[in-house]
């Protein structure tokens, strides 16, 4: 098979990055097309990777006749009118976190995918092809702990921008740990309560950090996550499972911690990486070759549409929850 043709849509910090992923370490797919909001910042990209085009219309670069399938990696707010005009043309697209920023469009999505009669949508979140959280998957498929009881997540930044904003943290940051707990243990989200403690003094306005959230499966299982996003420390991310006959750790930067039948281990982790792009490096780079794949037989793997929906509607559910101080429920539409 010839090499994937790849218009890559926003080539900010992420879509640059993602960029020079396609070219280097993307066996199979090469970029010939970028756009950008800003075209000084599509030409400057472009500029570093002979043989890549500049379109000045994202619309345009989708429809290109020599683009076989698309990476978008602009702003949540985008997203429904792009993605819809990858379906529209027939191709493959791997839509950067978050599906689209409001349950309606999202779920507009699945349901335009659903009557292409193909799967064509992947959703961004890079963190299901981590080695150790596949690792924890695996774990819990094999029953090997029993039923999952609990998770605790810990999801820690360096710093954020100065516009960044509490509900932000819930929108950008949480969002991760929704799609994983639902990855980790195969069930929807059925209700999230989002709470404040004592907020660090040297936070800007609009920000309350840490945060701290609680969200309740269908089982009955319950997961516990912090979100620190201005640590000043680095990029930390930790998950641990506590199932009925031991329990698993992740984050440790040396595979899963197990612990069984009162018999402890104990591992020590390397130091805590700068940036999400460090952590998730590999990450990143299986989650692109799987696209990629996928891409080149027509479809698209790892998380779906429903997945993107599913998250946002938790994530929306958290905004209210944000502002009422209350649990609040999850709604979702009927899975057909």
């Amino acid at each position: 098979m010839t090499d994937l043709r790849v218009a890559v849509v926003g080539v900010g910090m992420m879509g640059a990055d993602h960029v020079r992923r396609l070219q280097t370490r993307t066996a199979g797919a090469r970029t010939v097309v970028v756009a950008d909001a800003f075209p000084a910042t599509a030409e400057k990209v472009a500029a570093a990777w002979p043989g890549v085009r500049v379109a000045t219309d994202p619309l345009a670069a989708i429809a290109d006749d020599e683009v076989d399938a698309v990476v978008i990696a602009t702003p949540g707010n985008t997203h429904e009118e792009l993605v819809s005009a990858c379906l529209e043309r027939g191709k493959p697209v791997l839509c950067e976190k978050p599906l689209t920023t409001d349950v309606e469009s999202s779920l507009r999505l699945v349901e335009a995918e659903r009557a292409t009669g193909r799967r064509l949508i992947q959703v961004g979140f890079m963190r299901r092809f981590d080695p150790e959280y596949a690792a924890l998957r695996s774990l819990v498929e094999s029953d090997d702990l029993g039923r999952p009881l609990m998770m605790h997540c810990a999801h820690r930044n360096a710093s954020v921008p100065p516009y960044f904003t509490s509900e932000m943290v819930v929108l950008d940051s949480l969002v991760h740990e929704v799609d994983c707990t639902r990855f980790l243990l195969g069930e929807e989200i059925t209700a999230i309560t989002v709470l404040h403690p004592r907020s660090r003094r040297d936070v800007p306005d609009g920000l309350s950090d840490p945060t701290f959230a609680l969200l309740e499966t269908e089982s009955g299982a319950l997961v516990d996550v912090e979100v620190n996003v201005a640590t000043g420390l680095g990029y930390e991310v930790r998950t641990e499972l506590v199932a009925e006959r031991g329990t698993a750790m992740i984050g440790l930067e040396g595979g899963p911690v197990v612990a069984r039948g009162g018999a402890g281990s104990a591992s020590r982790g390397r130091s805590v990486p700068p940036s999400f792009k460090e952590r998730f490096k590999a990450a990143y780079d299986l989650e692109f070759q799987a696209w990629a794949d996928a891409a080149r037989r027509g479809t698209a793997t790892g998380p779906t549409a429903w997945d993107g929906y599913a998250a946002t509607a938790v994530t929306t559910a958290g905004v209210e929850a944000l502002r009422s101080g209350q649990r609040t429920e999850v709604r979702l539409a009927a899975r057909s």
